[in-house]
């Protein structure tokens, strides 16, 4: 398993604190759903509170809140937000990832195929 750590990037943690600024809220929420081809998406969200069983990283000055089910596929994961042209979304690099759907919607972790 990857260390145990979410990051972000310059780019990222400035989005990330531009929603709070404008919407309030302890951190940013990571997390993931069942979905797609490829059995996981990521899920991005700002939290409102620290949940008993949230895992809370800081990263730039910013909280980043994982739940205990969520923190094992996505341990590792580098957050980056991308501008291109008028597309603007996150993308994961996450280390966990073993294979990703061809629309780049859903990915697979191994430890996940229970």
């Amino acid at each position: 398993m990857s260390e145990s750590t979410i990051t972000l990037t310059e780019s990222a943690a400035h989005r990330v604190a531009e929603f709070l600024a404008a919407e309030g809220g302890v951190g940013l929420r990571l997390g993931v759903r069942r979905t797609g081809c490829s059995g996981w998406a990521y899920e991005v969200g700002l939290a409102d509170e620290v949940g008993a069983d949230d895992t809370v990283f800081e990263d730039r000055g910013i909280r980043i809140l994982v739940d205990a089910d969520a923190l094992p596929l996505v341990s590792g994961t580098r957050v980056d937000f991308v501008e291109q042209g008028l597309n603007r979304h996150f993308e994961f690099d996450n280390p966990n990832v073993t294979d990703e759907c061809g629309c780049g919607e859903s990915f697979t972790v191994a430890a996940a195929a229970d």
